[in-house]
């Protein structure tokens, strides 16, 4: 299993941490501040206060043995910046980092970060896409030609199997999951019945996931 280390806690470092613990994975939650810690303690696997610009500490941690760890320090650029950049010599293997502009940005990129996210801005493009879109329920963007869907099931899939609604033929995507309450079926097989209500977890093309949100 993927472990994974979020060093800031604040909004969106908590949020992530929690999501990632909710979908089973280990997390480590990392923040100098006592109380932040102390709030997420009991709902991630590990917590531990601690100075992210301290080497030693990180050490300490085992920053290193995690598959990945994300910068997400906010407003403190000069911190967010050392931080990737000492992660990187630590030897970590993917470091994902949280920048506030552009330039931000590429200055990440520049000093090593593996991955850089813009929180702000792609939560906005997000919020824009739910709402214009009735059947959306989130959307990570792979490329600027791909993407993963969670979607609500099309009311014309409800009572069919995976293989009568034929998304990969007629639509050229691919069911990777589908959330059903608090239940999720995991690769879901060609006889999985589609229920009204399910939560299709889907990739493929933009233009193929706009055409089968249309259906």
């Amino acid at each position: 299993m993927r472990q994974f280390a979020v060093i800031g806690l604040g909004r969106f470092g908590s949020s992530l941490a929690l999501t990632l613990t909710r979908m089973g994975y280990d997390v480590l939650a990392v923040d100098t501040n006592e109380e932040k810690v102390n709030n997420i303690m009991d709902r991630v696997t590990h917590a531990a206060q601690v100075d992210a610009m301290d080497e030693q500490a990180l050490k300490a941690l085992g920053i290193r043995n995690f598959d990945v760890v994300v910068v997400a320090i906010g407003q403190d650029v000069q911190s967010n910046i050392l931080v990737t950049v000492m992660l990187k010599d630590l030897g970590v293997k993917m470091v994902v980092s949280k920048a506030i502009t552009e330039l931000h940005g590429r200055v990440l990129e520049r000093v090593g970060a593996d991955k850089v996210i813009f929180p702000e801005r792609d939560m906005g493009v997000r919020v824009a896409q739910a709402l214009v879109s009735k059947n959306i329920v989130d959307q990570i963007n792979l490329s600027p030609d791909y993407s993963i869907l969670e979607m609500t099931a099309p009311d014309g899939l409800s009572g069919k199997t995976l293989a009568q609604g034929a998304l990969r033929f007629k639509h050229g995507v691919t069911v990777l999951a589908i959330r059903r309450g608090n239940d999720v079926i995991i690769s879901p097989g060609a006889k999985q019945v589609v229920q009204q209500g399910d939560v299709l977890v889907v990739v493929g093309q933009n233009s193929k996931l706009r055409a089968l949100e249309e259906k």
